[in-house]
């Protein structure tokens, strides 16, 4: 069935609009990355250093993300209508998009984009020296994602150039298995999806859906939170339902051309169904982590700025407390004041019988603070530490 012209104008608007949320998310995403990771560096919140670790890796899945939506958008076929922005290239250079957009997207951006949700899932299960607190794992893991994905899109290049040639020769191979392009009466270029294409990236995505099926499963066995088994379990949902699914779509878009109602619903429901997957992921990955990075953060400036509090009043309590107990019995020695003033948090007193006479003991009082609180939860605080009794010597 022809599309109409307004049909397919909404599904382009709509596509355009769809990818415009998915790079504000993104960008949010991104600053939200970056001011975590100063954070831990201005604060020195070491404890943190774990989660914010993986942080140019989160960065780069979004990058990611927004290349493969820019090369959605390149793709759209009423961009290249009378008086759209891609009508103004020849029909040669149009051909040309269309068939950087299948190595791009299809053998590039959505390989790296898996590839790289996948390390970030690994990353848990590595050694803490080598893993994520490495200062080399960021850079280890872009190159791996990069050598792991030139096989794909050496391949998915390889069948775009040699597409011309299978049909020489007399071979009778259909023009869909190989032709990304498809010319109009009116000879605008309208991309397709060629389904030798389509069928390396349904290749592609069995195996990382099997492997992400076997990483899921471990990292379930370490996972004691429910609220992170939730997001496991979200994540390899969405991968291993979503990206089979997309690829199905887009093999069962060669039943139709570009310009008919079935291509432009099989291609948007594609496109919409990575949409979400791209969105739950960047939720999942890289906001959620970061938010819980940011809260902990906050409940230890609040744990800092309360012991701070009960610190002071504490020592005021010891002080007064110890004024009250030595009033009747204990004098300060003179003496004794300046060693005092060099020991912060402590004070130093000798004790004095009742006739008047230096026993020689020395008492120590240090100030309520939690690290030498021994005594149990609801006790009165300690005055200072236990005094020796007095040793008596008995001249001759």
């Amino acid at each position: 069935m022809p599309l109409t012209r307004y049909s397919a104008e909404a599904f382009g608007v709509l596509t355009i609009c769809l990818v415009a949320l998915l790079i504000l998310l993104g960008l949010v995403c991104i600053a939200y990355s970056f001011y975590l990771h100063s954070r831990v560096l201005r604060q020195g919140f070491i404890q943190l250093s774990y989660f914010s670790g993986p942080w140019i890796i989160r960065i780069t899945f979004i990058l990611f993300t927004i290349w493969w939506g820019f090369g959605e958008i390149i793709r759209l076929n009423f961009l290249r209508r009378q008086g759209r922005v891609l009508n103004a290239l020849n029909l040669k250079w149009q051909e040309n998009v269309c068939k950087c957009y299948i190595v791009s997207n299809l053998g590039f951006a959505e390989p790296c984009l898996f590839l790289t949700l996948v390390f970030l899932l690994r990353a848990p299960l590595q050694n803490v020296d080598t893993g994520i607190l490495s200062r080399k794992w960021n850079g280890k893991t872009a190159g791996y994602v990069l050598l792991y994905c030139l096989p794909v899109f050496v391949l998915q290049l390889i069948l775009i150039l040699i597409g011309p040639e299978l049909h020489k020769d007399g071979r009778e191979l259909p023009l869909y298995f190989t032709d990304p392009v498809m010319q109009n009466s009116d000879y605008i270029a309208l991309c397709t999806y060629p389904l030798l294409n389509t069928i390396l990236l349904g290749l592609f995505a069995t195996v990382l859906t099997a492997y992400l099926f076997w990483l899921g499963r471990r990292i379930l066995k370490l996972v004691i939170n429910k609220g992170l088994q939730k997001r496991v379990y979200t994540l390899i949902f969405s991968v291993s339902s979503f990206l089979p699914l997309r690829v199905l779509l887009l093999g069962l878009s060669v039943l139709s051309k570009p310009e008919q109602f079935l291509f432009e619903v099989l291609s948007f429901s594609a496109f919409l169904i990575l949409l979400c997957c791209a969105g739950v992921c960047i939720c999942m990955l890289v906001y959620c982590p970061v938010a819980d990075c940011l809260t902990l953060g906050n409940l230890h400036d609040l744990e800092a700025r309360r012991r701070v509090v009960l610190d002071d009043q504490n020592d005021t309590v010891s002080l007064i407390a110890n004024q009250s107990h030595l009033e009747g019995s204990v004098g300060i020695s003179p003496e004794t004041n300046s060693d005092a003033s060099t020991k912060r948090g402590s004070i130093s007193f000798r004790t004095f019988a009742k006739d008047g006479t230096s026993t020689g003991a020395f008492v120590e009082l240090s100030h309520f603070s939690p690290s030498r609180d021994v005594t149990p939860p609801g006790s009165p605080p300690l005055l200072g530490w236990p005094m020796q009794p007095p040793t008596h010597v008995h001249r001759p």
